[in-house]
């Protein structure tokens, strides 16, 4: 497409380029929508789980009820922000969370519990003995998928742009099979990560979980 640009970075920073103009698209945890001035949802794909999605949870050495410490993965916003709605309305525990550092996994220990997402998510699964996934508990609480970063412009853009743009997204989803192919990776199947812990399609029960998550996310803030 010779009238994109691509820029590649963590979420983290494409979120903060959105927020500043200096990007008009973006795959952004959802977490940052509401701080746009205007906000536009351009595909039909997005980040997302029906359920279990492996690669964000809380993980502790004793049961989640005995938990009195937990540290939140700075790297984050939506998974966090999860965590905090989950503890308050779906587990219903009043526990101290803390913004962790770089090297907070070592801290996972006793009843200081941590949310850990990504790579390190999948490489935790092995070392703590419990772990609780905040995809499967959001279905559990909600009902509804759960959508973790989605493409969001903070301008209109041209139609004849969105339709190629979601056909490139299109082949990206049809093709993992390709993907899956160029990749190793010991801690965790691939195979049932992106094609059954993640979703992609961006259904009219992920737009409700997403806006239901958008409510209760105000609430919190």
């Amino acid at each position: 497409m010779n009238k994109m640009r691509l820029v590649e970075a963590y979420p983290g920073i494409i979120a903060d380029q959105l927020l500043n103009n200096q990007i008009d698209i973006g795959l952004v945890p959802v977490a940052i929508i509401p701080k746009l001035n205007k906000s536009y949802l351009i595909t039909d794909y997005c980040i997302g789980t029906e359920g279990e999605v492996a690669s964000v949870a809380i993980f502790s050495d004793v049961p989640l009820e005995e938990v009195k410490t937990l540290l939140l993965d700075y790297q984050s916003r939506t998974s966090i922000n999860l965590a905090k709605i989950l503890i308050k309305e779906y587990w219903k525990m009043n526990i101290k969370l803390v913004n962790a550092g770089a090297d907070y996994r070592n801290e996972i220990r006793g009843t200081t519990a941590g949310v850990v997402i990504g790579d390190r998510a999948l490489e935790q699964q092995k070392i703590s003995k419990y772990s609780y996934d905040l995809g499967a508990a959001w279905k559990a609480y909600t009902g509804l998928p759960f959508v973790f970063a989605t493409w969001v412009a903070n301008k209109t853009i041209d139609n004849d742009f969105i339709d190629a743009f979601n056909r490139a997204n299109a082949y990206g989803v049809n093709h993992i099979e390709e993907v899956l192919e160029s990749v190793k990776y010991e801690h965790y199947d691939l195979r049932k990560y992106y094609t059954e812990n993640l979703s992609y399609q961006f259904t009219d029960d992920k737009k409700k979980g997403l806006d239901l998550f958008l409510q209760k996310l105000a609430n919190i803030q």
